[in-house]
């Protein structure tokens, strides 16, 4: 009598069979292509649908638009926070910053791409889409029971104790809702992207009433997920989706210098969701487009589904008191950020123009550093669509 494993190889040789055959004798499905690792396949423009003269003016206009001056980003974040912060520092890791780079990616293949895609580069708040990629994973796993369920539940320790810090839940975090109150890694919540006269007196509002873009209270959910699923978050993101993929052994997902904790007798670094204060996720353009892909497929890899079935869907759907954000995704509801682009098309996003852009619609993913002008991009990209 056969066993099951006679079962699983004819099964395997059947599917062998049929996928040759299909290879053979039938158009290519360009949705099936993954890149290997080390590995990835390039179509000419028209082959992919493209207008090649209309395809290279975009990527003029990408490369003409990026700015890479000064290349010293501790200046820049200086510059930009030190003047209106209070006490504003730098407590992570910062990289110099040195050309501009991007891809296309279109059916699985590179369309078009220029500079340098293997260098890894700060990614800024293009971090808070993998950061939502995590939490992900933990509600699937059960780490996490309900994402309406009150933090405190989880989470031990003084952090979310009061009525205010108590009623926050999972989904205000994820959505920027939450209004959390307090200081983390020495950085008070209103510290971070000031406002009024007297920032520190604030009012408060309702968690999930107001949303407030702000990196403190991202690294409290950062510190929140590696409290549930008791290992660090890059440990887990490389084991479950960034070696899966492919990715490169070059990315790093920093914190600061003081947001060391011990967990369970280990010493572990609980990162940041930004580069706000330096730290964050430090990646090449080619990981990027990797975990684009994976993200624009629906978090399947060829035959391996790696993240939650229906995860996404719920990610990018517009928050409550905010239409065009999800759970740390930008969304292009109404298409008022993009009108050219698709009301469905969504995208991670990072200080000094880092993103990667998700368009299921037209089977595209397109990949930026340090060039500002996404909709101007993506807008050109479709134009040269057939």
């Amino acid at each position: 009598m056969p066993n099951l494993s006679d079962f699983a190889s004819a099964a395997a040789r059947r599917a062998t069979v049929a996928m040759l055959a299909l290879a053979l004798f039938a158009p290519a499905v360009a949705a099936d292509y993954v890149p290997p690792r080390h590995e990835w396949a390039r179509r000419a423009p028209a082959e992919a649908g493209f207008d090649a003269r209309r395809l290279a003016d975009a990527v003029a206009y990408a490369r003409a638009s990026a700015q890479v001056e000064p290349s010293d980003l501790r200046v820049v974040l200086n510059d930009t926070y030190g003047k209106r912060e209070p006490n504003y520092r730098i407590l992570g890791p910062v990289t110099p910053r040195a050309q501009s780079s991007g891809v296309v990616v279109r059916g699985g293949y590179i369309v078009a791409e220029w500079g340098d895609l293997d260098r890894p580069d700060m990614t800024f708040s293009t971090v808070k889409s993998y950061l939502s990629t995590v939490a992900g994973l933990a509600l699937a796993d059960g780490r996490i029971a309900s994402l309406d369920a009150p933090v405190a539940r989880s989470v031990p320790g003084t952090w979310f104790d009061g009525a205010h810090n108590g009623a926050i839940t999972w989904t205000h975090l994820l959505q920027q809702t939450s209004d959390w109150s307090g200081t983390l890694w020495d950085v008070a919540d209103w510290a971070d992207r000031p406002e009024g006269d007297d920032p520190s007196r604030r009012p408060l509002r309702t968690p999930g009433t107001h949303y407030k873009y702000n990196d403190v209270r991202i690294n409290l959910l950062a510190y929140a997920l590696l409290q549930v699923v008791r290992e660090p978050l890059p440990q887990l993101l490389k084991r479950r989706v960034m070696d899966p993929i492919g990715a490169s052994s070059t990315w790093r997902w920093h914190g600061y210098d003081n947001s060391w904790v011990e967990l369970d007798g280990l010493r572990m670094q609980s990162v940041s969701g930004g580069g706000h204060f330096g730290g964050g996720l430090v990646i090449s353009t080619l990981d990027h487009a990797r975990f684009g892909l994976l993200v624009e497929r629906d978090g399947v890899w060829g035959m391996q589904r790696l993240l939650p079935d229906g995860w996404l869907a719920q990610a990018t759907r517009p928050s409550p008191v905010k239409a065009d954000y999800g759970y740390l995704w930008w969304l292009n509801t109404g298409r008022t950020a993009i009108p050219a682009a698709p009301e469905s098309a969504f995208w991670a996003a990072g200080f000094g123009g880092n993103y990667v852009y998700v368009d299921r619609e037209h089977d595209l993913v397109i990949v930026l550093r340090w060039t500002p002008d996404l909709a101007g991009v993506v807008t050109r990209t479709l134009a040269a669509l057939q």
